[in-house]
């Protein structure tokens, strides 16, 4: 039996029916160094606190499943290291033998589910990785996008991937693709790329009910929110697009494959953009989780 804790916060709004954001944690233990990594995860509890509903950033820790962190946990887990990165292949694994790990974007939607939180907000969905066709490399976010019902708000797919084959996959998962307030599908550090969004909606409204409706017709899976980042944050793709493949290209050079290409490309960027490219993600994983914050308000309406 998976035990369950809630921080005093996220019990006290299920104890209220308030609007709960999940938050993924993996941006703690791998995405910054210490103390950033704490201060970045909190100022963005803090915006989902503003706009209106209550943070649920979801850990594993000691075979313990945390949905929502403690200001004194949140601190201990920006300091721990040989913290496992879990998706869905490891997620019970991890729980079963009492290990310690984040969760990516496919774990949170589990945890989610489990601890009934609809709205997921995180930075950028993995993907269709460039050279799939050979290595047969594709984020497990896709699979977990089609098979489990969270709304996840995200600035598109990161750009690093092979972004017109992973909206290929997502349709013939039967994923909706929803752009926020544009046609173009934003390409995370860029608001908007030539490639176009399936669906758009304007409104957290419009996007809540799509998500009630989605249950009411008991269609298995989510909704990928692909909301761009905003304007005076972004790095122009035609800027961006010469920088990651340079360093797509000394990842094949120096042999980097499986696992090590996604934090070989995305520190190869922070590096080659003099660290604009952290600015960027930090920037759009706010934004994105005020959007969370206002679509779980519009979904408690209906």
């Amino acid at each position: 039996m998976i035990k369950i804790q809630y921080s005093a916060e996220v019990e006290a709004a299920r104890a209220a029916g308030g609007a709960i954001v999940a938050l993924e944690s993996t941006i703690i233990t791998h995405g910054m160094p210490f103390p950033q990594n704490v201060e970045v995860a909190a100022q963005v509890e803090q915006d989902v606190r503003d706009a209106g509903a209550t943070p649920a950033t979801m850990v594993v820790i000691d075979g313990v499943l945390h949905v929502g962190l403690e200001a004194d946990t949140l601190q201990s887990l920006g300091q721990m290291t040989n913290v496992a990165k879990l998706s869905r292949a490891d997620f019970a694994a991890c729980i079963a033998t009492g290990g310690t790990g984040a969760t990516t974007v496919a774990a949170t939607m589990i945890a989610a589910r489990l601890a009934g939180i609809s709205v997921f907000a995180t930075g950028g969905i993995g993907g269709v990785h460039k050279g799939a066709e050979d290595s047969f490399d594709i984020s497990a976010d896709l699979m977990e996008l089609a098979q489990t019902p969270v709304t996840v708000v995200a600035a598109g797919a990161k750009a690093i991937l092979d972004v017109p084959k992973t909206l290929e996959v997502l349709e013939t998962q039967g994923v909706p693709v929803i752009g926020y307030g544009q046609d173009s599908f934003p390409a995370f550090w860029s608001a908007t790329s030539d490639l176009a969004a399936p669906l758009r909606m304007d409104s957290a409204a419009d996007i809540a009910r799509a998500h009630k409706m989605r249950v009411s017709l008991d269609l298995p899976g989510g909704q990928l929110v692909a909301n761009p980042i905003p304007a005076d944050a972004e790095i122009p793709a035609d800027e961006l697009a010469p920088i990651i493949a340079q360093a797509q290209s000394e990842a094949d050079a120096q042999g980097v494959s499986g696992k090590g290409v996604t934090p070989f490309l995305l520190q190869r960027i922070f590096e080659l953009t003099e660290g604009r490219s952290l600015v960027a993600n930090i920037a759009l994983v706010r934004n994105n989780a005020r959007l969370a914050s206002k679509i779980a308000q519009e979904l408690l309406k209906i």
